[in-house]
This record gives C-alpha cells, sequence and structure tokens, in this order.
C-alpha cells in the first residue's frame, strides 16, 4: 500500500521502519526543512530515533502535499498539541477512499478533544468511518529495533480497523482490532498523566508500593473518566489501557515517567521541559484531563494532585500525604 506518515519523530521514524519492513510504499513527512534533508542524507534520526538505520526505499520530505498525494493511508503521527496545525495544510483532501489514522496519545488543551475528534473538527466532509486510531504499550525505540509489541487499532468500522491490522502486523508487531475508538484513545492519553505520578513517587524516594497503588488506582481514575464520556469499560483492562500504563509507569525509556521523576527530585516543570528534546504528551494532557473532570465532576484525586505538582509547584511529599489522607472508600 501507498502509505504517508505525517511527523518524523521517534515513533513516526519507527512505524516508518515497520511498514517498510512489510514491503509497503512510504513517505515519512519532516516540518522542519533542514532537518528533513538531514534525515534524508544520514538516514537516521538523531533527535529521536538514535543508531535506528532508516532504509533507503521509505521517502522522506518536506512537503506534506508530497506526502498525502495518492496515499491509501495517511498516519497522523505528531504529538497531539501540533496536529490540528499540521492537517490544516491538507484540510481539503478528499478521505473518501483513504484512511486516516492517528498514533498520537493526547488529548488537545483548550478544545478538550481526542485526535479522532480534532480530525473531525478539520476535515468537515470525513466519514468517521474511514477514521482509525492505533495505540497501547509500544515504545518507538523497541518497536524499530523488532522487539516483540502488541497493540491495538480501532475503528467505528471494523473493517477498516481490520485494515490497518492486516497492513501493520508482522513477526514482531501484532495488531487486535476494537471498536472502542474513544476508549482507545483515552486509554493511550490518560495513562501518561498516571505515568507522571509513578515517576513522581519514584524521584521522591518512594516504593514500588506507591508506584503499585499509583497505577492500580491511576487505572480506576482512567476507566471512571472515560466510562462518563461514553468509552466500553473492557477497553481499559486492555493494550490501550492497562497494558500502556504498565509499560509507561515502568519503564526508564518513558518521557512521562522521566518528566515525573524530575519533578520528585524538586526540579521545576519549566526547567525539565526546556532540557527535553522530545515531547512529553502527559503534561499537556494533565491539564486538559483536569478540564474534564471539572467539566463533567468526575473525582480524579491523583490527576487533581499531578495537575497541581506540575502547574501550581505542590510539594510531592504534600500531595501524596494528602491522597494518603482522604476519606476512606470501598474499593469498587
Amino acid at each position: 500500500m501507498k502509505i504517508g506518515i505525517l511527523g518524523a519523530g521517534g515513533w513516526g521514524t519507527a512505524l516508518a521502519i515497520v511498514l517498510h519492513n512489510n514491503r509497503h510504499n512510504v513517505t515519512l513527512w519532516e516540518y522542519d526543512k533542514e532537518y528533513a534533508h538531514t534525515l534524508d542524507e544520514f538516514r537516521e534520526n538523531f533527535y529521536f530515533l538514535p543508531k535506528v538505520k532508516i532504509p533507503q526505499k521509505i521517502k522522506i520530505t518536506n512537503n506534506i502535499h508530497e506526502a498525502v498525494r495518492n496515499k491509501e493511508i495517511v498516519v497522523a503521527a505528531a504529538p497531539t498539541q501540533f496536529i490540528r496545525g499540521v492537517i490544516e495544510n491538507i484540510k481539503n483532501l478528499d478521505f473518501k477512499d483513504k484512511i486516516l489514522l492517528s498514533v498520537s496519545k493526547g488529548i488537545e488543551n483548550n478544545t478538550l478533544m481526542t485526535v479522532s475528534q480534532v480530525f473531525q473538527d478539520v476535515f468537515k466532509k470525513i466519514n468517521r468511518k474511514n477514521i482509525v486510531v492505533l495505540s497501547g504499550p509500544s515504545h518507538a525505540e523497541e518497536v524499530a529495533l523488532n522487539i516483540p509489541t502488541a497493540v491495538v487499532a480501532a475503528s467505528y468500522d471494523i473493517s477498516n480497523a481490520e485494515i490497518i491490522q492486516k497492513t501493520f502486523s508482522n513477526r514482531h508487531f501484532r495488531v487486535y482490532g476494537s471498536t472502542d475508538v474513544l476508549g482507545v484513545e483515552l486509554g493511550g492519553a490518560l495513562k501518561n498523566v498516571i505515568a507522571i505520578a509513578a515517576g513522581i513517587a519514584h524521584g521522591a524516594g518512594f516504593g514500588d508500593n506507591t508506584k503499585a497503588a499509583i497505577m492500580t488506582r491511576g487505572i480506576k481514575e482512567i476507566t471512571r473518566l472515560g466510562v462518563k464520556l461514553g468509552a466500553n469499560e473492557n477497553t481499559f483492562i486492555g493494550l490501550s489501557g492497562i497494558g500502556d500504563l504498565i509499560v509507561t509507569c515502568m519503564s526508564p525509556l518513558s518521557r512521562n515517567r522521566f518528566v515525573g521523576e524530575e519533578i520528585g527530585k524538586g526540579k521545576k516543570l519549566k526547567q525539565i521541559l526546556a532540557e527535553m528534546k522530545m515531547v512529553a504528551e502527559g503534561v499537556a494532557t494533565t491539564e486538559s484531563t483536569h478540564g474534564l473532570a471539572k467539566k463533567l465532576r468526575v473525582e480524579l484525586p491523583i490527576t487533581e494532585q499531578v495537575y497541581k505538582m506540575l502547574f501550581h509547584g505542590k510539594n510531592p511529599h504534600k500531595a501524596t500525604e494528602e491522597l494518603m489522607t482522604r476519606g476512606l472508600k470501598k474499593e469498587h
């Protein structure tokens, strides 16, 4: 198939390699013209996926129209907060015979929209059955090295989810199918908030007991908000829920956990982000999730404390004490 990938970060690059290895015709779009030339010349993503060679047959371009023209699948792989700005450039594209696939994990600030909702907001004539989302426990660094990985693709039309399954799957990369688009998106986005909490616990010197409690109660928060928004509860015990939560909370490769660790050690968010080249989606998503919780009147105590630690400089030990001394409740 002819596939265009919008976004040459680590994830976009890793998926381009997966698709190339599956014998598809892949074009990778990089927004920075100079870096696009660097990627094309050296065939290595020095910033976001170092020491992994990009096959010569993957076309790299700075021209977004070249990346999407005559493609059967268009993959949006930019960070969530930049997605709208990217696709505004192609908003007149006809998606009647194309699949638009989101592989980003976040909730847009201000609008509080998931990426599939942003798609529908920008592409006024798009049939939502042509939208698919892909999520799950999948560090780009491991996917690019053919380390076995399982994810889930969701579409309002299961046949389009099945196309993505067949297009991406191989001996190292296994894709499951779903029709719960919203649930899969929310699982992938909200777990980043909980991963920041787990990182804070680690950086502050707490133990495995603490991280286990954060993960367990965290998936409860994710599920509570997801169901309130109309998602299927079972989705959150799957790959895009508990699966992605585990890898993001526990792995040193996690950017969101890293941000949390630095906060736990006493650093300020502004300083942490200034020193990072890659985007930690959970920071912006914490702000969006906090907004959604207030709007829908859903209780998310861990998310609330993460929000206060990130954006109001609350002391991690004080936040933890408040979580531990809340009114006692039944578990379920």
